[in-house]
């Protein structure tokens, strides 16, 4: 009995292990998330195909490896009660049309000397345009403020099912035209700013500074406002950055993600890829508008799997045509949240070669070197 016991359970559990748990993980995160775009019964069917269900589940496993940051939040969580870091920050500045809100962090030589005006960095988050927060890159802020000696701004913006994605370009346009309005109030250099975005973050830094450049009405912004921003910004630097859409779309469909993923509705549908991807936008430019885009920096980690490395490189190449000026790093060894999570702490092993990059270009953009 105990040999017939045995050879049952095994298949049962089998087929536990390989069939039913990845099924259970799918089905619910598609159930949470999105089913397929298939008029009627078809969803189910399509939801149900072996292919998305493994690499539906083998991407939603991938999302345990956060479990790693787990002290890492803790520690920021901390580093906001610490009274003693109060004079570092200004926390919950309300901006824009929205009244999102944003944190500043004092440069180390503004709060020594008051009357010093430092650089300005915007950094954007990402979060594949649909989560996010300010407060979780506090460390992160207060680093690249030291590191670089400079104010820097971390702003929330409208995030789908909030906003869309003209939306969220439209509040970091407004976070732009609130730095023109307060650099003296707070010391920093109103003219000289960069930008600097993660993965999403930096997909929205590309798209702004190219819908600037091209003084776009949906921007819904005075054109004596728009003609004082676009030549404050010296240069975007870009993290492990999505800038082609499309191309982005087949890479979730590989993964299987392409439904549940909240990209194409912070896209409005698949018909608005072009126009909210930067490759598309160099192309489209005219080379007298091409002249004025600030310089890129393109940093990009090699073990990348959510974003494809190839996303910079070709970007980069694309840029290079234009006749815009651009610089490209690839990090041996750096997987896509590594490049952001590792500059919140100087212990953290990818943080000092990551900053050598950031600050030996962000010179470059202030033209300190």
């Amino acid at each position: 009995m105990s040999w017939i016991k045995y050879h049952m359970t095994l298949p049962v559990s089998v087929g536990v292990l390989f069939v039913g748990l990845p099924y259970s993980i799918s089905l619910v995160a598609q159930w949470i998330y999105g089913w397929p775009t298939k008029p009627g019964y078809k969803k189910y069917i399509e939801a149900l195909k072996p292919r998305r269900i493994y690499c539906l589940t083998i991407a939603t496993l991938d999302l345990l490896k956060y479990m790693q940051y787990g002290w890492l939040y803790f520690q920021m969580k901390s580093w906001y009660k610490n009274k003693a870091n109060f004079k570092h920050y200004e926390k919950g500045i309300v901006f824009g049309r929205r009244s999102n809100k944003m944190d500043l962090y004092h440069s180390p030589n503004t709060i020594k000397s008051p009357d010093v005006q430092a650089p300005l960095v915007v950094f954007i988050y990402g979060g594949a345009w649909g989560s996010g927060e300010r407060s979780i890159y506090c460390l992160l802020a207060r680093q690249m403020a030291e590191e670089l000696n400079a104010a820097v701004i971390c702003p929330d913006y409208s995030t789908y099912p909030k906003g869309n994605v003209l939306g969220m370009v439209q509040d970091i346009v407004d976070c732009l035209v609130w730095a023109q309005e307060n650099g003296e109030k707070f010391s920093f250099d109103k003219d000289n700013i960069v930008l600097i975005g993660h993965s999403a973050g930096a997909h929205l830094c590309a798209l702004t500074t190219l819908f600037l450049t091209d003084a776009r009405e949906e921007l819904f912004i005075e054109s004596k406002k728009l003609q004082d921003i676009t030549p404050s910004i010296k240069g975007v630097i870009g993290l492990s950055g999505v800038y082609n859409i499309m191309d982005h779309y087949e890479h979730e469909k590989k993964r299987a993600i392409e439904y549940v993923s909240t990209m194409h509705k912070a896209m409005n549908g698949e018909e608005n890829f072009p126009y909210y991807s930067p490759t598309h936008l160099v192309k489209e430019l005219r080379q007298d508008k091409l002249d004025r885009v600030p310089p890129f920096t393109l940093l990009h980690g090699t073990r990348d799997i959510v974003v494809p490395v190839e996303s910079s490189t070709k970007f980069s190449e694309l840029l290079t045509s234009g006749s815009v000026k651009v610089s490209l790093y690839l990090l041996p060894g750096v997987g896509h949240t590594d490049i952001v999570t590792d500059l919140m702490l100087p212990h953290r092993r990818y943080y000092h070669t990551i900053y050598s990059c950031i600050k030996r270009e962000f010179r470059k953009l202030l033209g300190a070197c």
